[in-house]
């Protein structure tokens, strides 16, 4: 089978398309033919060996990822052949509060990823993919949608008439709009283009920024909402963007951490969210139990991924680079 891995050393210019042998499903494992992948940030700190330089070499990266199930280990039975599937991240994190041991068990570093023709998961780590998917946009769910998911249903209890403020236009950001559009709440978004805030207004965004022009965009959402301050932030920028997320916050408002597109180191008052009472979460995508209900959503209302790009394999490196580019809207993908 092909497969694309990180050699004997991190950059994107040792990203390599290499033959490995056909992998075979052991006692309890699935042997999955990946249709598709895409692309998340984490991937590409990852190959660039700024996510963690002490992972071992070679790996495959990627680790979002979906196809077709072709053949089943003795004793599985949550899956047949047909069936079609995608990856969870964290293997081993089922449901229930994350671990360190559940958290050692993802995709893409330490465990191979998906940038391959075929790979073999336990029977744990794979969900069913949405029928009215393709094989390319299910392979956007395992980390964005699941991190937008966790970020608005699983920990932040959103509900109709509430308002979330999105940043940017990436893929967790633009999940968040669809999760909280199909929740009935008022979406604010920001970009630095006025024609990425054309399409997100096209999406379902409700009132937008330009952060260029604006730069205390923080107190313009509030002011966009009455004074009031928005109910829910979700925060992928880190610390360039947070203090200005607090101003946006209302009082007993919640912000869900991310991202650190804008850095990781911040000073910040303080006060913003002990006299404000606002609660601050870090969310780190999401258990199998959490994608299912998600999924079952995602069905219910026909919600179709935004997909910027697709990449052949041979060309993953070019996915790389364009994402390092930063012009992508929505989720960038590697047609396998």
């Amino acid at each position: 089978m092909r497969a694309v891995e990180i050699r004997d050393a991190f950059g994107l210019g040792n990203l390599t398309l290499v033959e490995r042998p056909d992998p075979v499903p052991q006692p309890g494992q699935v042997l999955v033919r990946l249709r598709a992948a895409s692309l998340n940030f984490r991937d590409l700190l990852t190959v660039e060996g700024k996510y963690n330089p002490k992972q071992k070499l070679p790996l495959i990266p990627c680790s979002d990822g979906a196809g077709e199930v072709v053949g089943i280990g003795e004793g599985v039975t949550r899956f047949q052949p047909g069936d079609r599937v995608c990856t969870v991240f964290a293997q081993k994190w089922i449901a229930g509060r994350p671990t360190r041991e559940r958290l050692r068990s993802t995709l893409g570093g330490p465990l191979d990823g998906t940038l391959a023709e075929l790979a073999v998961f336990d029977q744990e780590g794979l969900v069913k993919t949405p029928d009215h998917l393709t094989d390319e946009e299910a392979s956007t769910l395992p980390c964005a949608a699941v991190t937008a998911w966790s970020a608005l249903v699983t920990e932040g209890g959103i509900t109709a008439g509430d308002t979330v403020l999105v940043q940017g236009t990436g893929g967790v950001s633009l999940f968040a709009l669809q999760i909280a559009k199909l929740l009935g709440a008022r979406v604010i978004a920001t970009s630095s283009r006025d024609e990425k805030l054309a399409r997100v207004r096209a999406m379902g965004a409700d009132e937008t920024i330009n952060y260029v022009e604006v730069p205390n965009w923080g107190a313009r959402a509030k002011e966009l909402t009455g004074g009031e301050g928005v109910d829910h932030v979700v925060e992928v920028g880190g610390a360039g963007t947070l203090q200005q997320s607090l101003q946006a916050v209302r009082f007993g408002g919640r912000l869900s951490l991310i991202g650190n597109l804008a850095g990781t180191k911040a000073e910040l008052l303080l006060t913003h969210i002990f006299m404000q009472k606002i609660r601050v979460q870090g969310i780190l995508v999401g258990d199998r139990e959490s994608f299912e209900a998600m999924n079952r959503a995602i069905a219910l209302h026909g919600l179709k991924p935004v997909i910027d790009r697709a990449f052949p394999l041979a060309e993953a490196p070019a996915a790389f680079e364009h994402m390092a580019a930063g012009g992508h809207f929505g989720k960038i993908c590697v047609r396998i």
